[in-house]
């Protein structure tokens, strides 16, 4: 009795022992799957079943995919030990109508497991045994593998020397093994994925770039070819009025005149194209720019009217940057605060608030001020909110992409009748 008692212990001993080494082998793989990059991840696969195929004593493991669309199964890896034939190249696009029984018990998340293929009944050469045995299978365990809830496949287990008896417990690994399989495929997959995205990204970025650069070629051609023409007809119409001022009647007079002030329109047009489509491909000419100093020439060049105040605030920053694209900034928005300003008093006020990252910077003006629906709108390319003057409509698009080109922010606050404010950031860490 002490003799029976000891051989159960040493028994389950040896059962203790081997589910540990067992356990011990899947933290192995697990392990190699998370720290490779997964670029081999076919090498990988293959080296696990090899590792888990002698573990069980196995003489081949295998993995398949399920087609359900064309109702197929095929074999995508294997292994097989010394002195087994290898049978992926014989397990291609097998039909699902022959393997009816090990569907089933896939479909319900099961493993499908003979423990001696002799003892399947003889069910004609389509029949699972008449698969099996030219295979020299004695016994097999096949089990599913599921992603997300959908049956993609199987990893099987075939012994082909002898018969293999599976526990429950080993089972139970297996199907942890399984998971693991269909994580580190998801995985790859994922990461294809996202590689795919960036490539189309940086595509897509690419061709962009090339499609803005030909734009801004363009443009930059177009309105210099428009430039000629349009001095000729200002010349022109101006030599002309000159000649006949004293014969031309009043009619002939405003028709002329109305063909100046649209030649002066396209003119600002084209410079304002210019202007726009230049911002992003000035040469690095960036330097240390005193914007008190800058400020004040923009608005010496403005030529402000009398009837108006600008107070600028002491002690503007300086920053290092462009200062074309700098004097365009303010430029545009000083001169849209007297543009716009229908009072008798005209005021701006120039300033700035010193944050903790960027500055920032503001224009004010207490002129007719802008609906709030408009806010959004005049920033973009040839929007006018009026049109009864020269203005290109490019002004608040070219002060917006200079800001951007900084990776700044723009916007605005206003009330009709009482006034705007244009906000602009700029980083100090430019």
């Amino acid at each position: 009795m002490i003799r029976k008692k000891d051989i159960s212990q040493e028994e389950k001993d040896k059962i203790i022992d081997y589910q540990l080494r067992f356990q011990d082998v899947l933290i192995s793989i697990s392990t190699k799957y998370i720290n490779s990059d997964l670029s081999n991840i076919d090498e990988l696969i293959e080296n696990s079943l090899k590792t888990i195929g002698e573990f069980v004593k196995a003489d081949r493991s295998y993995i398949f995919s399920y087609n359900f669309t064309n109702n197929t199964t095929s074999n995508t890896y294997e292994w097989c030990a010394n002195g087994i034939g290898a049978e992926i190249e014989n397990l291609q696009n097998i039909p699902l109508d022959y393997i009816t029984q090990w569907l089933e018990a896939h479909r319900k998340g099961e493993a499908f497991y003979v423990e001696d293929v002799s003892l399947l009944p003889d069910d004609g050469e389509l029949g699972l045994r008449a698969i099996l045995e030219p295979q020299g299978i004695q016994s097999l365990i096949a089990i599913p593998k599921i992603k997300n809830g959908e049956l993609i496949g199987f990893i099987g287990f075939d012994s082909v020397r002898q018969l293999h008896k599976y526990s429950e417990n080993e089972k139970n690994i297996l199907f942890v093994f399984a998971n693991m399989l269909v994580n580190v495929i998801q995985r790859k997959e994922q990461e294809e994925l996202i590689k795919q995205q960036k490539e189309k990204k940086e595509e897509l970025l690419k061709y962009l770039s090339n499609q803005n650069e030909q734009l801004n070629d363009y443009a930059q051609m177009v309105s210099h070819d428009l430039k000629a023409p349009l001095i000729n007809i200002h010349t022109l119409v101006t030599w002309f009025l000159d000649d006949h001022k004293q014969i031309i009647n009043q009619k002939a007079l405003t028709t002329l005149h109305e063909v100046l002030f649209n030649v002066e329109k396209m003119d600002f047009l084209i410079k304002g194209i210019l202007e726009y489509s230049i911002v992003n491909k000035l040469e690095s000419n960036d330097k240390q720019i005193d914007l008190n100093e800058l400020v004040n020439a923009v608005i010496k060049l403005i030529l402000v009217p009398e009837n108006f105040t600008i107070k600028v605030q002491e002690n503007l920053p300086k920053l290092f940057g462009n200062t074309w694209r700098f004097n365009q900034i303010f430029q545009n928005l000083i001169q849209n605060a007297v543009k716009y300003n229908d009072k008798e008093q005209g005021i701006i006020e120039v300033g700035f608030f010193d944050e903790q990252s960027h500055f920032k910077f503001f224009v004010k003006d207490n002129g007719k001020g802008i609906g709030a629906k408009y806010f959004e709108k005049i920033f973009k390319v040839f929007t006018k909110l009026e049109n009864i003057d020269t203005s290109s409509g490019i002004g608040l698009s070219t002060v917006k992409k200079i800001v951007d080109f900084y990776n700044g922010e723009v916007w605005l606050e206003s009330e009709k009748k009482i006034g705007t404010t244009f906000y602009f950031t700029i980083p100090k860490n430019l």
